[in-house]
């Protein structure tokens, strides 16, 4: 966990990795949920006995559910003390370039591209994440986010 006393601390690392998550595993249970909240119920996600059978040989956790990870990771990665609360402003760029097989650990390094004051004492910052599959060395999602930080 790295820890910031201010936004304006943050802003020093410009164009560094900030942060490293620790790894998370992406059971069935979780894949199953998160097809129920969305509706998202295609065979590759949820169907165990169809999807052993298909490209991948098992199932696969959902794009937008690795996506979704990212405040989790963040979390559990960052603590900017001055910092009241935070809401996602959006995304520039989401690719995911490899499948989630069930029962994967994935992370997320945390790459500040800029940060930039705006009203209310806030900070708008764009990060590079580059979601990780333990034992794979290609990413599984990279996506370029934005976030605003209110102190």
């Amino acid at each position: 966990m790295r820890t910031f006393e201010n936004l304006a601390e943050l802003k020093a690392c410009i164009g560094q990795e900030v942060a490293v998550s620790d790894w998370e595993r992406i059971t069935q249970e979780r894949i199953d949920q998160f097809a129920h909240a969305t509706g998202d119920h295609q065979w590759i996600h949820v169907d165990p006995e169809r999807a052993a059978k298909g490209p991948f040989g098992t199932t696969i956790a959902h794009g937008f559910l690795t996506l979704s990870m990212l405040p989790h990771f963040f979390e559990r990665s960052i603590v900017l003390k001055d910092v009241k609360m935070g809401v996602n402003y959006g995304l520039n760029r989401v690719r995911f370039t490899s499948p989630v097989p069930v029962d994967s650990e994935l992370r997320a390094r945390m790459k500040l591209i800029s940060i930039e004051d705006i009203p209310n004492n806030g900070a708008q910052m764009v990060w590079e994440i580059t979601f990780e599959r333990k034992g794979s060395d290609r990413p599984v999602c990279v996506a370029e986010s934005i976030s605003r930080r209110y102190a």
